[in-house]
C-alpha cells in the first residue's frame, strides 16, 4: 500500500470524528501542556547557571523539535500523529512500540496526579494539611476522583474539553504572569534586596549538570508533537498545527528562564520543592505582605486546576492511539468502538483511566512520597523518550523511496533532537534526589522499561496472530 493509500485510508476512519480545534485551541494547548510546573524547581537547583542551561535546550533540542514536527504534520496530518509517522516512516511493528510507550508513559504520568493534588492541597490549605502528602488513602482517593472526572470529559469529547484545554492555558498564562512580576513587586516594596533574571554563570561540565540539561530540552520543552495526535478531530491540520507552534514557541521560552529566574531569587538552591516549586515560591513572595494569605492560596488552587487540565490533555489525547491501533487490527476491534452520541473511543478512554488508576497505587508501595513521585517523574520520561527517538530518526532513516530527501538543516536538526533524547535516556536511571538507594532506584527504572516493552511485544505478536487467524478463516471460508 503506498503512503496516499494509507492516509486515504486513515482520513476514512476519521471522518466520524467530530472536527472541533482551530489555531487558539492548539496554541492554549501548547502553552498548557509543555510548560511543566516542576521544570522551574529542576532548572532552579542549577542557580544563576540555569540561563545557559535554558538557552543550550533551547537550541539543541527545542527548536529542532519544532522543525520535525512541522515536517512530518505537513507530510502526514493524520488521526494518531507520532504512531501513524512512525507506522508510514518505517513499518507497523515500530508504530506499535512508538504507541505503546507513549501510552505508557501517559498512565504513568497520569497516576501522578493524586501526588500532585496532595502537595498543592497542603499548599493551598497551609501547615495543618501537611499530612496529606504522608496519607496514602488521601493520595489514592485524589487519584480515583480525578480520573473519573477526566474519564467524563474525554468521553464527552472536544467541544467540552477544548475549553478545559484553553481554560487551564489561560490559567498557565496568569499565573506565569503572576510569577514574573513577583520579584519586581517585591523589589518596589523592600521585600526582595535585588533581581537579576537575566545574571548567569557558566555550569560546570557534570554528570548532574548533564542530567539537567537532558531534562530541561526533552523533558520540559518536549510536548509539541502531542496536539497532531489529535489531527483528525483538527480543522485544517497542516497548516492549524503549523500556525500555533509559531504562536505558542517564544512565549513558552519567555515563560520557563523568567518563571525559574523568580525561583532562584526567593527560593534557596537546595529547599526546592520539585514536586510543587511554584505553590512554594508563591507563598514565599507573597508571605510578607498582611493580605496576600488568600490571594496565595486562589493562586495555588488556579495553579492545581492547570495542573488538571495539563494531565487531561494527555488524557484526552492518549485514548486515541487504542483506537487508531484498532483501525490497523492491532488490538481489538472494541478500542475504535466510538460512542453513539459523543464519537469518542469510550472503550480505550475506560482502559487508560483504569490503568492510570492501578499504577497510582503501586508507585506508593515501599518508598517515600518523593521517591515515588521521582520514580514515576523518570520512568514515565524514559516511556516517553523512546518515542521521541523514532520521531527524530524518521527523517534521518525512513520513508525511504516515499519522499524527497529532507533538507540538510532538517537533517541536521533531528540529529541534534536525537542526541538530546539519548542523552536524557541514559541519565534518566539517575535521581536529581536524595534517595535511599541509588542503584536501587536505577534498577527500578530500568526494569520497569524493560518488562513493560517485552509485554508490548507480545502483545504486538499476539495481535498478529489473532490478525492471520481470521484471514485464514476468512480463506478457507
Amino acid at each position: 500500500m503506498t503512503l496516499a493509500q494509507e492516509e486515504a485510508r486513515v482520513e476514512a476512519h476519521s471522518a466520524g470524528l467530530k472536527k472541533e480545534l482551530g489555531v487558539r485551541d492548539l496554541a492554549l494547548t501548547q502553552i498548557l501542556f509543555i510548560i511543566g510546573l516542576t521544570w522551574i524547581g529542576v532548572a532552579g537547583k542549577l542557580g544563576s547557571a540555569h540561563v545557559v542551561l535554558w538557552l543550550l535546550a533551547i537550541v539543541l533540542f527545542y527548536l529542532p523539535m519544532a522543525a520535525v514536527v512541522i515536517y512530518l504534520n505537513q507530510l502526514m496530518p493524520l488521526e494518531g500523529g507520532l504512531y501513524q509517522w512512525a507506522k508510514l516512516g518505517f513499518n507497523s511493528t515500530v508504530g506499535f512500540l512508538l504507541a505503546w510507550n507513549l501510552w505508557l508513559y501517559v498512565i504513568v504520568y497520569t497516576s501522578e496526579i493524586g501526588i500532585q493534588c496532595a502537595t498543592y492541597l497542603a499548599y493551598a490549605i497551609g501547615p495543618s494539611a501537611a499530612w496529606m502528602t504522608s496519607s496514602i488513602w488521601f493520595v489514592a482517593l485524589s487519584s480515583a476522583a480525578v480520573l473519573a472526572l477526566m474519564a467524563v470529559a474525554a468521553t464527552i469529547g472536544l467541544a467540552v474539553g477544548k475549553w478545559v484545554h484553553n481554560i487551564g492555558g489561560v490559567f498557565m498564562l496568569t499565573i506565569f504572569a503572576l510569577l514574573i512580576v513577583l520579584p519586581f513587586i517585591g523589589l518596589a516594596t523592600g521585600h526582595l534586596r535585588e533581581f537579576h533574571p537575566f545574571r548567569t554563570s557558566m555550569p560546570e561540565f557534570s554528570l548532574y549538570n548533564l542530567n539537567i540539561l537532558g531534562k530541561l530540552g526533552f523533558g520540559a520543552l518536549g510536548g509539541f508533537e502531542y496536539i497532531a495526535i489529535l489531527a483528525g478531530e483538527t480543522r485544517a491540520p497542516a497548516s492549524a498545527v503549523r500556525r500555533s507552534v509559531f504562536i505558542a514557541a517564544p512565549i513558552i521560552a519567555i515563560m520557563f528562564i523568567m518563571g525559574t529566574a523568580t525561583v532562584v531569587a526567593y527560593i534557596p538552591t537546595n529547599d526546592i520543592d520539585l514536586v510543587g516549586p511554584m505553590p512554594q515560591v508563591l507563598r514565599a513572595g507573597f508571605g510578607p505582605f498582611g493580605i496576600a494569605g488568600p490571594l496565595v492560596t486562589i493562586a495555588i488552587l488556579m495553579t492545581l486546576a492547570m495542573r488538571l487540565a495539563q494531565v487531561s490533555v494527555s488524557f484526552t489525547a492518549v485514548t486515541r492511539l487504542p483506537m487508531v491501533a484498532g483501525w490497523d487490527r492491532l488490538l481489538p476491534a472494541a478500542f475504535s468502538k466510538l460512542h453513539p452520541r459523543y464519537r469518542t473511543p469510550v472503550n480505550s478512554i475506560i482502559l487508560v483511566a483504569a490503568c492510570a488508576f492501578v499504577v497510582s497505587l503501586l508507585s506508593q508501595i515501599g518508598v517515600g512520597q518523593a521517591e515515588a513521585f521521582q520514580l514515576l517523574f523518570n520512568g514515565g520520561g524514559v516511556f516517553y523518550a523512546l518515542a521521541y527517538v523514532v520521531m527524530f530518526a524518521i527523517p534521518l532513516f525512513g520513508l525511504r523511496g516515499v519522499m524527497p530527501r529532507p533538507s540538510p538543516v532538517l537533517r541536521l536538526a533531528s540529529l541534534s533532537g536525537l542526541l538530546m533524547t539519548l542523552l536524557y535516556i541514559a541519565l534518566s536511571v539517575f535521581p536529581i534526589i536524595k534517595v535511599e538507594s541509588v542503584s536501587g532506584f536505577a534498577l527500578k527504572i530500568v526494569a520497569m522499561i524493560v518488562v513493560m516493552n517485552l509485554v508490548g511485544v507480545g502483545i504486538l505478536f499476539a495481535a498478529r496472530r489473532r490478525s492471520q487467524s481470521v484471514t485464514d478463516t476468512d480463506t478457507e471460508g
